[in-house]
């Protein structure tokens, strides 16, 4: 799926500027993020929170996970989903919320792809090979690969006492 522009929106109620933050450069926050942070569902209803390394392709976040870890669990049971990532800041930046849907990818050729960009991104210690629809590390640990489909995701500019919420909607 190609990269899609969202709606964009300034929220006037949570903003003291007067524009939106653009898109392209909440995309570019979210395509050069070290880290983001995962938050799930358990079965119960409590939520579960974990960091991890994103690759951003084919117009959504991906990430992967051991098949038996709490998110993976998680999303098998409710795959509504929420990555955000930021500054830890509260005067400067911009932090992104992005809600959406994970999916797994099992198909070898885009796991082939994903396993590139991550390496590109990240360097040789996330280098996987692909088998099986999985990610394989040395040690014969698999992974197993989503893709948060985008629902709708927020910036939330911070600086000099000037804030602002900006909405996207895809």
């Amino acid at each position: 799926m190609p990269n899609r522009t969202p709606v964009t929106e300034l929220d006037p109620r949570y903003s003291e500027i007067t524009e939106a933050h653009p898109w392209p450069n909440t995309l570019d926050l979210l395509v050069r993020a070290e880290l983001s942070w995962l938050s799930t569902v358990r079965p119960d209803g409590r939520p579960h929170v974990a960091p991890l390394p994103a690759v951003w392709h084919d117009g959504a976040p991906h990430f992967c996970t051991g098949a038996d870890e709490r998110k993976a669990r998680n999303i098998a049971g409710n795959p509504n989903c929420v990555l955000t990532t930021g500054t830890n800041t509260h005067w400067s930046g911009v932090d992104v919320v992005l809600e959406g849907t994970a999916r797994r990818i099992v198909d070898d050729a885009t796991l082939h792809e994903l396993a590139a960009a991550w390496t590109a991104k990240y360097g040789e210690f996330w280098r996987y090979d692909v088998a099986d629809g999985l990610f394989w590390q040395a040690g014969g640990v698999g992974a197993v690969v989503y893709r948060v489909e985008p629902v709708t995701a927020f910036a939330f500019t911070k600086g000099k006492g000037r804030f602002g919420q900006t909405r996207y909607r895809f």
